[in-house]
């Protein structure tokens, strides 16, 4: 009977090491798996924080942006205001009475200015050829009544001498 408690011994001995290799192996694989999925963790945050950067830096530009944008914006509602300004102050319709020819000819140079102005604007260089509406304009006196100029004038009662 000695010996047959000898062989459950040792029997339960043998089971429990080979349980016990299997436990640390199962352990080993645990370990193996935690290391990977850490170094995904690790990447995934790196991908994260250089995207947060990557946001902010974004952010910073387009507060830059939209702070330019607002100040355009001011400037095109302060040009507009002067504008209707400027448009109370003239009566065209006497202007037109008096000397239609010299106003159309006022009008269409301011027209050919605010057009290389708005080709100017949008990324061109303002010097791209008018449209043809504006370049067929009936012209009295010189040749450069079309021509973009300053002269606010309504004055057209000057009078030619021989």
């Amino acid at each position: 009977m000695f010996s047959g408690l000898k062989i459950a011994v040792v029997f339960i001995v043998l089971a429990a090491a080979g349980g016990g290799f299997f436990y640390v192996k199962q352990l080993q694989s645990n370990l193996k798996i935690a290391q990977l999925n850490n170094a995904k963790l690790t990447q995934a945050v790196e991908t994260s924080e250089k995207s947060i950067a990557l946001l902010k830096e974004d952010n910073i530009r387009l507060n830059k942006l939209s702070d330019q944008l607002s100040q355009d914006l001011q400037k095109a509602e302060q040009y507009g205001d002067n504008l209707r300004n400027r448009l109370r102050e003239l009566d065209l319709v006497q202007d037109a009475i008096r000397d239609s020819k010299n106003l159309e000819g006022r009008m269409n140079g301011a027209t050919a200015k605010l057009w290389r102005e708005l080709e100017a604007a949008t990324g061109g260089d303002g010097s791209a050829p008018l449209p043809n509406w504006l370049l067929d304009v009936p012209r009295t006196g010189d040749k450069s009544s079309n021509t973009d100029r300053e002269d606010n004038s309504t004055d057209s009662s000057s009078s030619k001498t021989n």
